[in-house]
């Protein structure tokens, strides 16, 4: 008898759901179980616990001297506190096991959802000719001297492109030479550096309406983790200019300022503006954050997303796309690139309850999660410190927020690592009816 490969996936997606359904409820019944009416007591005290932490990492940010001390103390306390608490009463282990089951619970989950089909539409792939004349603009100190490290720049030139290499001791204009650069004949138009140097040559690129490579040379690469470039060897990058393909997306714009991942206001912005960042990031940031977090200083923000207002944020992050908020190991990615709408995330937090309520996610009072075309920031003075992929600015308000969908025309390796599919939400309701199905099961579709 030959089984049906269809067969298989579809009773695959059958027990994957009736494992996460089974793991969960025997994750509930343990504590019931073996601590009986004290299970309930299991539950305050942890859920207790996790707001006294998240009081006291408040007022370790918003507080200075022995307040702040303090504050620290009992962070690192409450959890411990808690633990003690269940290992005291013998049922650490049905606390352990039962969080190893919720695990197990939302990994099968996810796996039967992910079977019927759950994903982000793929970026469009474009076939084009490579480019007679590129252009590329390196910073050889960018991520601590990649360009040097992986021969970037020798690369390059033998792939045919034209380098122009910084130097860190002269600043130059890069949009200035990118400009330069079309008007003498390139085709191409590319950095190796930082996603604020990226930004800049970027808009020069949509301006001339050239296609942009990417070179993952900088610190962090954000831009190119979410286009799916290899990170860990930034050489590879440049196979797109013999072997690529073009993706069209998406751009974001504050006032004229350009930026392929973020622009910030409020609290961040304000600390990166600082001069004495650079040199010691903790120790500004904890010395700044308290008078900013309580208002004694810096600007008060009014932001509308579409119309929708959203009152005196502390911290304001309007990204390129929106960044993933579902899934943990994902934060800090964008499912897309190319969905035009600018991601809003606002936070207004005013004493330790608010912040202990920001353990709701985002259904936590202070927590302004939405998307949107345009987003106008406003404040109580005529400039204010915006963060703009990374680069502190002093901009001139209101500020426009803008995405220009489709913008930017970036080559890409054919062959590249890709970005990591995002994890499905998950979906009790559509789980049941997954592992209650006896036979097929559309494993393509929707659905349910």
């Amino acid at each position: 008898m030959v089984l049906d490969p269809d067969e298989g996936a579809h009773a695959a997606q059958r027990w994957s759901a009736r494992l996460a359904l089974t793991a969960a409820a025997l994750g509930v019944l343990l504590p019931v179980i073996f601590a009986g009416t004290a299970s309930l007591i299991l539950v305050v005290v942890g859920l207790g616990g996790m707001a006294v932490t998240a009081a006291s990492v408040w007022w370790v940010l918003t507080r200075r001297g022995v307040i702040r001390i303090a504050a620290a103390v009992l962070a690192v306390a409450a959890p411990l506190t808690v633990i003690g608490y269940y290992d005291a009463q013998n049922l650490l282990w049905v606390v352990m096991v039962a969080l190893g089951l919720w695990g197990v619970a939302v990994w099968a989950g996810r796996a039967a959802i992910r079977s019927t089909g759950f994903g982000a539409v793929p970026v469009t792939e474009y076939r084009t000719p490579a480019p007679q004349s590129p252009f590329l603009i390196m910073n050889p100190r960018s991520g601590g001297g990649k360009v040097g490290r992986f021969g970037l720049k020798e690369k390059a030139e033998r792939l045919g492109a034209r380098v122009a290499l910084l130097d860190p001791d002269h600043p130059q204009d890069v949009a200035a030479l990118a400009r330069e650069a079309a008007d003498a004949g390139a085709d191409l138009l590319g950095v190796a550096g930082g996603d604020g140097t990226q930004a800049l040559v970027a808009a020069v690129a949509v301006e001339r309406g050239l296609p942009f490579l990417v070179i993952s040379a900088g610190t962090r690469n954000h831009f190119a983790l979410d286009l799916g470039l290899d990170r860990e060897s930034p050489s590879t990058c440049l196979d797109a200019l013999t072997d690529g393909v073009e993706l069209r997306v998406d751009l974001g714009y504050a006032n004229e300022h350009p930026f392929v991942n973020n622009a910030s206001f409020g609290a961040y912005a304000a600390v990166v503006q600082s001069p004495a960042y650079r040199d010691d990031k903790v120790r500004t940031t904890l010395e700044l954050l308290p008078d900013l977090l309580t208002r004694q200083r810096g600007p008060r923000v009014i932001a509308q997303a579409d119309g929708v207002k959203i009152p005196a944020p502390q911290a304001l992050l309007v990204s390129n796309n929106p960044y993933r908020t579902g899934d943990v190991a994902g934060l800090g990615r964008r499912e897309l690139l190319n969905s035009g709408r600018l991601g809003v995330l606002g936070v207004k937090v005013d004493n330790a309850a608010q912040a202990a309520g920001l353990l709701r996610g985002r259904k936590a009072a202070g927590l302004t999660v939405r998307t949107a075309q345009e987003v106008l920031v406003d404040a109580d003075r005529e400039e204010i410190e915006v963060g703009v992929d990374g680069e502190a600015l002093m901009v001139s308000v209101p500020v426009r927020c803008r995405i220009a969908p489709g913008a930017l025309r970036v080559r890409v390796p054919r062959g590249r690592p890709g970005v990591p599919a995002v994890k499905p939400p998950m979906d009790w309701r559509r789980l049941r009816k997954l592992g209650a199905v006896v036979g097929r099961t559309a494993v393509g579709g929707r659905g349910f």
